[in-house]
């Protein structure tokens, strides 16, 4: 009998997610490949619905908690045996929430979507997506889809034009990954149609992660052949002309802003975000996005095209990484930034609360940190990461006022034995 219910709702999932997607404007997908038309509208009927028709199942119910207390939670751990273990670690301590794959870094959406657009794109890592989602809320753990936006290895190899080139083929970081051009909007569509998706499943908040150009791009951005779209010179600058045109004469600067390639990247990543929240917005789903940490210390970053403050005036949820680990020495006067978690976060917080003070409506702040060792680092550059370290970065969080936090192991391997509320 069990196995005959879990087919059904199996089978009733993979109806939820048919009905759920909605195929984007364009030419992000692969081309068409003679699918079967969609089944013609029913005939409306008035009086009693069809006995035989089953009844839609309730909406999935989710509380955002006192203050979100999560971990990041891979496609293959949610569909595997691990999730298990991590599901027992959240309800046995102060965490609630789980940050979850739903497009990972390689661009594979972490479910099937079959007979849609993005079954190309998507892997069975997580078998039954609808299901994890009730486990979820039956356990009460407040579930954020995690998007990896402009880092997808998969899109780019499969429409080079919307990527970057060098001599001809599909440019690779040393990491040996692609990533997908910033300025094209069939790339955002791509991205946000994946996002509403997951909305249409029941996560309660989308993330976005990677929102940028692939670091130190400011030094190749002259010889990698790319799409600059509404961002070229001439088009950017009369908008530039025009938005100054618009302010009024006491705020008005004395000329425009000029254009630049830094400006460019920052107009692109900035519209990315205002685009995605609007779209958005009719499901009624918060948006987050994750930025480097160092933003937050400097006027934006011109490589990577992060402004700090123009992308959080458009969220609800600003996610800084400000892992130890991930600082050069010297930054915020301190030698080996890896080695003083609590002082670190303290620092950056100071950095980040004046950033934040200069909007009228700020998002919610809520950090990564670090539980994972950085080894690579060399002898005497780092320390190993355990309950202490991850408790003082969570103290430092609170003493500068911040209550949310999320956790980050790549391998989600989580620190045993923490108090995540150390100051309560």
């Amino acid at each position: 009998m069990k196995k005959i219910i879990a087919a059904v709702l199996f089978s009733f999932s993979i109806f939820v997610l048919k009905a759920c997607v909605s195929v984007p404007i364009g030419t992000v997908t692969t081309p068409p490949q003679a699918e079967e038309p969609p089944p013609a509208e029913p005939p409306v009927v008035v009086g009693k619905p069809d006995p035989a028709t089953p009844p839609e199942d309730p909406p999935l119910v989710f509380e955002y908690p006192d203050a979100v207390r999560g971990i990041y939670v891979t496609g293959h751990s949610a569909g595997g045996q691990r999730f298990a273990k991590l599901l027992k670690l959240v309800n046995e301590t102060e965490l609630n929430t789980m940050v979850i794959d739903v497009k990972d870094d390689y661009g594979h959406i972490t479910f099937k979507v079959p007979g849609t657009a993005y079954e190309t794109y998507s892997k069975p890592y997580i078998k039954d997506p609808k299901a994890l989602l009730e486990t979820l809320a039956e356990n009460k753990i407040y579930p954020i889809a995690r998007i990896v936006v402009f880092k997808d290895s998969t899109l780019a190899e499969k429409h080079p034009e919307y990527s970057f080139l060098e001599k001809g083929k599909v440019w690779r970081n040393r990491r040996n990954e692609a990533f997908v051009n910033p300025f094209i909007p069939a790339v955002w569509q791509h991205n946000v149609e994946i996002a509403k998706i997951a909305a249409k499943l029941g996560f309660q908040e989308i993330q976005f992660d990677y929102v940028r150009f692939p670091e130190g791009f400011e030094k190749r951005d002259k010889s990698l052949v790319y799409s600059m779209g509404e961002y070229s010179e001439d088009k950017l600058a009369i908008r530039l002309k025009e938005q100054w045109e618009n302010l009024a004469p006491d705020n008005r600067p004395e000329s425009p802003a000029s254009y630049d390639a830094v400006r460019a990247r920052v107009t692109a990543i900035t519209d990315f975000v205002e685009y995605a929240v609007k779209e958005l917005k009719p499901l009624g789903v918060k948006v987050s996005v994750d930025i480097f940490g160092y933003t937050a210390t400097l006027p934006e970053a011109p490589g990577i095209g992060q402004n700090f403050l123009m992308i959080s005036e458009h969220v609800d949820v600003i996610s800084s990484m400000i892992y130890p680990s991930h600082w050069t020495p010297g930054y915020f006067n301190i030698t080996k930034p890896d080695t003083e978690p609590h002082r670190l976060v303290r620092e950056y917080m100071v950095a980040e609360k004046q950033k934040l003070a200069q909007l009228d409506n700020p998002p919610v702040s809520r950090p990564w940190i670090q539980d994972f060792t950085a080894s690579w680092l060399g002898a005497g550059n780092y320390i190993k990461y355990g309950k202490a370290e991850v408790e003082a970065q969570i103290r430092a969080l609170n003493e500068a006022g911040v209550n949310e936090f999320l956790l980050w192991n790549a391998n989600n391997n989580y620190t045993a034995g923490v108090d995540y509320t150390p100051l309560n």
